[in-house]
């Protein structure tokens, strides 16, 4: 092949790929900004401990930090419909936010079964209890999770399936809490922390095992947590923070956009 061909050829391949990537890239952003999302869930959906909350959310407390706005930031869908709340429970969800799910929503995401679980009672118990008391809530917590959540999950699920039978149901589990023999000199015993790590562990296998059967994504948070947990150096989780107690035991806003953003990206 001759120089003057050789560069033509060259330069027609180029263009081909060029365009072909162009192609591409116009296709995948059509599809986002196709999608009618709608993020609903408890506060570590809503972005309790990232800050920044809207305050028409009032107490709902939805984060501008908060992974589904971080998606929405960037994938700028054709619809978006912020609907999770801090506290919400399973029946918190049917009774309150499947308002905008239709037969045109095409993503929903959700975290939820936490709070049904008591997690904010075994969290109290274990922080002013003893260590007794401590892993006795929380095999408590598990029984629960063992014979009432599965219902309670089926329940809200069926829901959402009910009212959005189009759309492709991202449900994002809970981190573990603590990193074992980590950095923390004081505050819960190590088998307090093994058996709260264990407690998150069965509830996300809960969660998963009805997600799997409802034909939902599961999406565990995990794998993106490891590393960052309470008592690692570089934790994505607020310990008790008395000035806010609220946000204790909560993703910070690290923990939104390098924890749940990334594993809801992936799965959506």
């Amino acid at each position: 092949m001759r120089p003057a061909r050789i560069t033509a050829y060259v330069t027609s391949l180029l263009l081909a790929l060029g365009l072909a990537l162009t192609g591409a890239g116009s296709a995948a952003g059509a599809q986002a900004a196709a999608e009618n999302y709608v993020a609903l869930g408890d506060s570590y959906s809503s972005g309790v401990g990232a800050g920044s909350y809207d305050s028409s959310s009032g107490n709902c407390k939805r984060s501008t930090r908060a992974y589904p706005r971080l998606w929405a930031n960037a994938n700028a869908p054709a619809s978006f419909h912020f609907d999770a709340c801090s506290g919400a429970t399973t029946a918190n969800v049917v009774s309150s936010q499947l308002g905008h799910l239709s037969s045109a929503t095409t993503l929903v995401s959700i975290s939820i079964g936490g709070n049904d679980a008591g997690f904010a009672d075994v969290m109290t118990t274990c922080v002013l209890q003893s260590e007794s008391s401590c892993v006795n809530r929380v095999n408590q917590a598990k029984s629960y999770v063992d014979t009432t959540l599965p219902g309670r999950l089926d329940n809200a699920y069926g829901a959402i399936e009910s009212r959005a039978s189009a759309a492709h149901v991202v449900v994002l589990g809970y981190p573990r809490f603590y990193k074992l023999n980590g950095s923390c000199l004081a505050g819960l015993t190590e088998r307090e922390r093994s058996a709260i790590n264990g407690a998150s562990d069965h509830l996300n296998a809960a969660i998963a095992k009805r997600a799997a059967d409802h034909g939902f994504t599961f999406a565990s948070v995990v794998p993106r947590f490891t590393g960052h947990e309470i008592c690692s150096d570089s934790s994505w989780l607020h310990s008790v923070k008395w000035t806010n107690i609220g946000e204790s035991y909560h993703p910070t806003a690290a923990g939104q956009s390098g924890g749940y953003y990334p594993t809801f990206s992936a799965a959506a």
